[in-house]
């Protein structure tokens, strides 16, 4: 006897109605549609399936959306290396967001801020304190980062007109900011098309300068060395223990002019009129000193010359009076004090007067204004009146750090080995 076939148990009422909406049709087993193909299932494979999701329906516009969003990026990416950084417009994008990093981070670098004055120039006149001065800018110029600018040409004090073109390009075109110091006379940057620096410069008492420069070239001074003998090897022996007295009084050439005539040309400038001692470099030097000298110190008052040095160029010479009055600096100024040094006849100093009379009368003069600067900072001064005649100041041995002659060679190479010390 054949079993019957089971038929499948009858759906309920309300799945009935979902698949005979109509009442009377069969379902349809795809209500999305056909599937991909055309044909319909077999028997048996009426199952439900999920619809497939909107994201995975891809679109040719799609696509090509999608490369050429990658295609930027992968250029946006080389360009950023390229230029070391990345593109103007993400740049201009990120500023439009409202980044506020967005110049600190990516634009220009800033500009490097100058004292003023970034440009100085020390034209060192010869044995009025200038090495003790260098020594100090030397410290200095480490501690304060400004570029220190020193010459190679030490006795070469008059130029050409292309050698003051050269000197003054060599200059301007150092890094700023600049200390530039030689022994050399003043020069006009603004006639050959440059910027007028600004100068500074000590003096001192002429003879007494004059009376150093003697006894040095002969003998020295305390550093223990021939430097005397280095310096002047030509000199005869006779010439070199002539009796200072004598030079003077028998009108040797080391001891009259123009020779005498040393420290205005240092102001007044390379033209030749400069060397001629008389009223016209001596007003011409007084109007230098006017229009372009920002301090011209004494030596006999080096403390307060430092003093308002710092005040003046705080970029260049802050703390340099601690500097000076340590005991260390102090021991090596002793080193540099000249030997053998003596005080001519009262005769020999009358005479020296008068022949030096242009150099005295620019002395006071720069003294004056000196002291009326000093009074204006409230400084008091160790003289109030000039005196009528010099009263010749001899220092003592912890007051005397003296650089040489501008005539004969600076001993750089001992002045950076005691740096170095």
């Amino acid at each position: 006897m054949k079993k019957k076939q089971q038929q499948p148990p009858a759906p309920p009422p309300q799945q009935q109605q979902q698949q005979h909406p109509g009442g009377g049709g069969a379902a349809e087993p795809w209500p999305h549609g056909v599937p991909l193909g055309g044909a319909s299932p077999g028997p048996g494979g009426w199952k439900r399936r999920l619809p497939r999701l909107p994201l995975l329906r891809f679109s040719l516009r799609d696509y090509g959306f999608c490369m050429a969003t990658l295609l930027v990026f992968c250029l946006g990416s080389l360009f950023y290396q390229l230029g070391g950084g990345p593109p103007r417009f993400l740049l201009d994008l990120r500023q439009y967001l409202g980044n506020s990093t967005y110049l600190d981070d990516h634009g220009p670098p800033p500009s490097k801020v100058l004292p003023f004055p970034s440009q100085v120039v020390y034209n060192r006149v010869g044995k009025c304190g200038s090495r003790t001065v260098v020594l100090l800018l030397r410290i200095l110029s480490e501690k304060h980062g400004f570029n220190l600018v020193t010459s190679d040409i030490h006795n070469k004090t008059r130029l050409t007109k292309n050698e003051q073109m050269e000197l003054i390009k060599n200059i301007s075109t150092a890094e700023q900011p600049y200390l530039f110091t030689r022994h050399v006379h003043f020069l006009n940057f603004s006639r050959f098309g440059g910027d007028q620096p600004v100068y500074i410069n000590i003096i001192r008492d002429p003879v007494n300068r004059f009376l150093s420069n003697y006894f040095f070239r002969r003998f020295g001074d305390w550093r223990g060395e021939q430097n005397h003998m280095i310096r002047t090897p030509s000199m005869r022996q006779e010439e070199r223990y002539l009796d200072i007295n004598e030079c003077i009084l028998e009108n040797y050439p080391e001891c009259s002019n123009p020779r005498l005539f040393y420290i205005i040309p240092y102001f007044c400038g390379q033209h030749p009129r400069c060397r001629e001692p008389g009223e016209w470099a001596l007003e011409r030097a007084k109007l230098n000193v006017n229009e372009n000298f920002l301090l011209v110190g004494i030596l006999e008052e080096l403390e307060d010359v430092l003093l308002l040095l710092e005040r003046f160029l705080p970029h260049y010479f802050k703390g340099v009076l601690s500097i000076y009055k340590d005991p260390e600096h102090r021991k090596l100024g002793n080193m540099t004090v000249t030997v053998k040094k003596t005080v001519p006849s009262p005769e020999a100093v009358q005479i020296l007067y008068q022949r030096m009379r242009y150099e005295y009368e620019f002395y006071h003069y720069v003294r004056q204004q000196f002291h009326l600067l000093k009074r204006k900072f409230g400084l008091k001064s160790h003289v109030s009146k000039p005196p009528l005649r010099p009263q010749f100041f001899i220092p003592t041995p912890l007051e005397t750090e003296e650089p040489m002659d501008d005539e004969e060679q600076d001993d750089e190479k001992w002045l950076e080995d005691i740096y170095k010390r």
